[in-house]
């Protein structure tokens, strides 16, 4: 992709990868770049360097963006904590997080809102997500909820704070929010700068946060990471969803800068403090505060920055980057492979291509095992003289349904031009009274949990409904016989019938295999028949638009 007059819009742009990346992007002329952060001091701070930067091309508007993207717009400048000890703030996070992906969702989304404002064609994700996920330490927050419980004290913010911290929940509602966004917002490119975890290093990792080697929250790190880049392999292979890649480092980045300064962790100055006695070791560990005293000043000393990493004495970076152990990589490097990714010029570090190319698809083999499993099953269920339609265990509910409502097409009319003509008014009487004298086809139904709808309103159901009003939603609503109700309505058999219609005027329902393998053509005896697996499979992949793009 060419990025030559492109609106281009970094997350975790001012960070030090973020920034690599950003000059690097300079270099080809942007239209604009947005450089978005956590505080509105590191947005601005890196805006202000890129646009005093030599390589910054005139006419490149730089901009600054800030604010935490996995938080709600209007909540994005709080810090998290305060989040979650506001119920109202706190509420209003775990609706989104939990509840039914909605385009509201998407609207008041802060990363929703970002792209609505810039509307990027190429977006850089340069935000260590699964460190943002993996650190607010579900095993701590999961020990303190038990001992509220076995205390009897447990109450709902301790419950709410504990779902706030769910990994998979927060990265799923990041991945879904971020790609509809992206599609609003007509981005044609996302490149995630992600991570492994452990810098590159396998489960022998001795660099780590606890006396366990490793710690739980670095492998929830590497897990977050793993199932990240799974959902962007799944994103890539969504139908209108924009180019995706990554690049994951599987090393230390460093660095940004050396100097002899005040020495600050998580932002704050290592105040200096010295022991006023001696204790015995059963004694050390005791709430006392006599025992220790702050003498003045702060640690100061020559330091390596690493960006997000830290600040590293010289033997700390000494021994992190040594070789056999992490070793490192410099952001410069990272910001080449993410621009010939971006530019069409394979870098040999894309993980989503990697993951398509090395896993196993769709086979010749299996396409012609299929056409043999296919007649077997419809030779026994002539000699049976039973046809089973459904069992309800492939799912979704949807599928159910619509082979059902193919089925009973299928006893009324001969073929799909019939169904192309078919009166709703009639096909309705027509399909209730099959209902009312098939014993057999109602009884498979509402034995899987599938009821039915009658035209005149009513519901027949059995002891299991797999489709059934949530709290607070009405019987009546849409969805509900839409996504799992055998519906004998008119208005449905009408739908059926256009659906049969665009089924018969598709550009492949005319072709020949004489002219060539343009189109997708099923054997010549079954493009008119109403087979109820062919019906349901063309609206999940026309209707639904849940088609595979990788064959």
């Amino acid at each position: 992709m060419d990025i030559e007059s492109k609106d281009v819009l970094i997350l975790g742009g001012s960070g030090l990868v973020g920034m690599a990346v950003a000059r690097e992007m300079l270099r080809y002329h942007p239209h604009s770049l947005t450089v978005s952060a956590l505080t509105r001091q590191e947005a601005e701070r890196g805006a202000g360097e890129l646009a005093e930067d030599p390589s910054r091309a005139r006419g490149t508007s730089i901009y600054a963006e800030w604010g935490d993207v996995f938080l709600p717009e209007s909540l994005r400048e709080r810090a998290r904590e305060d989040v979650l000890s506001d119920p109202e703030a706190r509420c209003l996070l775990l609706d989104d997080l939990l509840g039914e992906l909605t385009p509201a969702v998407v609207t008041r989304s802060a990363l929703g809102a970002l792209l609505e404002r810039r509307k990027p064609a190429i977006l850089v994700d340069c935000v260590n997500t699964a460190t943002a996920f993996a650190y607010q330490n579900i095993f701590q927050s999961a020990a303190t909820l038990r001992s509220a419980a076995a205390a009897g004290s447990l109450d709902a913010e301790s419950v709410e704070r504990h779902l706030a911290t769910l990994y998979l929940p927060q990265l799923i509602r990041h991945v879904q929010i971020a790609l509809e966004a992206m599609r609003r917002a007509g981005t044609r490119m996302y490149l995630k700068v992600g991570t492994a975890g452990t810098g590159g290093m396998g489960l022998n990792i001795p660099f780590t946060h606890s006396e366990e080697r490793p710690s739980r929250m670095l492998l929830a790190k590497a897990g977050v990471a793993g199932a990240h880049t799974l959902l962007l392999y799944l994103m890539a292979r969504t139908p209108d969803a924009p180019a995706v890649k990554e690049v994951k480092p599987t090393a230390a980045i460093s660095w940004k800068r050396i100097a002899f300064d005040t020495i600050r962790r998580a932002g704050r100055p290592i105040e200096r403090y010295d022991a006023t006695r001696s204790l015995p070791v059963a004694e050390a560990f005791s709430p006392s505060t006599d025992v220790f005293a702050a003498v003045g000043g702060t640690i100061e000393g020559v330091f390596l920055d690493s960006g997000e990493n830290g600040l590293f004495s010289l033997g700390e970076f000494e021994a992190l980057s040594s070789l056999g152990l992490m070793e490192y990589i410099t952001p410069e490097e990272i910001a080449l492979d993410v621009v010939r990714e971006i530019t069409g010029r394979s870098s040999g570090r894309d993980v989503v291509g990697a993951l398509d190319a090395a896993t196993s698809g769709p086979t010749y083999r299996a396409g012609a095992l299929r056409e043999a499993a296919l007649d077997r099953m419809a030779t026994l269920e002539r000699e049976h003289g039973v046809e089973a339609i459904a069992y309800e265990m492939l799912g979704p509910p949807r599928l159910s349904k619509l082979l059902f409502e193919a089925a009973v097409l299928g006893r009324l009319y001969a073929d799909l031009p019939a169904v192309a003509q078919l009166d709703p008014a009639d096909a309705a009487k027509r399909a209730t009274d099959l209902i009312e004298a098939d014993t057999d086809l109602r009884v498979r139904m509402l034995s899987i949990g599938i009821p039915i709808l009658l035209p005149n309103g009513c519901l027949l159901r059995g002891p299991e409904v797999k489709v059934a009003p949530e709290a607070g939603q009405v019987p009546s609503d849409p969805r509900l016989a839409d996504n799992g109700w055998v519906d004998l309505r008119p208005a449905n058999w009408r739908r059926w019938s256009d659906r049969a219609r665009s089924m018969l005027a598709g550009p492949d329902n005319g072709a020949s295999l004489e002219y060539g393998s343009r189109y997708d053509i099923e054997p010549e005896g079954r493009r008119t028949r109403i087979r109820p697996g062919r019906l349901a499979a063309w609206v999940f992949r026309v209707e639904d638009r849940g088609g595979r793009i990788k064959r």
